[in-house]
């Protein structure tokens, strides 16, 4: 069973419908809405300050989501997937994003609609990454653009996909 622990004052709140691996880790200020999964070794420390993730959203493998104390909190959006060992640090993510494997993102960081953030990057603060855009390296700089079907082909696949994984677990 998960850990799901409360710290000063707050406890999570989690939609009824979302799967969180026995090993997942959900502390404080976290919001996690419908049809989303938390995967094994995934780590949301919302004690210093607050963690919102939207609908059809996955955290995969090893994640790490937490803030900077009274400066900075994590929003995520609808159908985003978060990749294996991502490390995400006070930023904002929004709608139909993939965040690729290993990656970091920082403070202050905005990854606008339609984005993918290749495995590997590095979202240096402050970083606001282009609406339909791919980034990708150390630190990461815009690539190309994200085509529609890119975005269905890859976007939406995974997290779809993910909605069928988590099914299988909670069967």
């Amino acid at each position: 069973m998960a850990l799901i622990k409360s710290v000063r004052g707050f406890t999570p709140k989690i939609a009824d419908n979302v799967f969180l691996a026995d090993n997942a880790t959900i502390i404080g200020e976290v919001e996690i809405g419908e049809d989303s999964s938390i995967w094994f070794n995934t780590v949301l420390r919302g004690d210093v300050n607050g963690i919102k993730i939207g609908k059809n959203v996955n955290i995969q493998d090893g994640c790490v989501l937490h803030t900077l104390y009274q400066k900075s909190t994590i929003e995520i959006g609808d159908n985003v997937s978060v990749g294996h060992n991502a490390t995400i640090h006070g930023a904002t993510i929004k709608n139909n994003v993939l965040v690729g494997m290993g990656s970091t993102i920082l403070d202050g960081a905005v990854i606008n609609e339609n984005s993918i953030i290749a495995a590997g990057a590095l979202i240096t603060p402050n970083t606001i990454v282009e609406a339909g855009s791919l980034y990708a390296g150390v630190p990461a700089k815009k690539l190309k653009d994200v085509s529609p079907e890119q975005t269905k082909e890859m976007i939406n696949k995974i997290s779809n996909n993910y909605r069928m994984y988590a099914s299988w677990y909670m069967e």
